[in-house]
């Protein structure tokens, strides 16, 4: 299972085709990308391209994925492989209840 240190993120919402992303970074280095398909339809497995992951998610998810991102740290990105099975996604550590928002 790899965890890595999401420290920084970009959006990507394309018009025409493309489908909305957010990227991922390490250190100033890409590690992956959220990619976000209609809803209703059928993901792709999660997957490596070079050493950065693909993880897949449907529209509904994207406001869900993006408040995490912004409000939570420090974020982790998970990716334990591809194909059914395997647990991916993004992930916060450990919080005292009561702990509240991040300023």
């Amino acid at each position: 299972m790899a965890l890595t240190k999401i420290d920084a993120y970009e959006v990507m919402y394309s018009a025409n085709s493309f489908v909305p992303r957010i990227w991922l970074k390490n250190g100033g280095k890409y590690i992956g990308q959220l990619i976000f398909k209609p809803n209703g339809s059928a993901l792709p497995a999660d997957n490596m391209q070079g050493s950065q992951v693909n993880l897949y998610y449907h529209l509904d998810d994207f406001q869900n994925t993006i408040d995490l991102l912004r409000n939570e740290a420090p974020m982790f990105l998970l990716f334990s492989g591809s194909g059914g099975g395997f647990e991916n996604g993004i992930k916060t550590t450990e919080e005292l209840v009561g702990e509240g928002e991040k300023k």
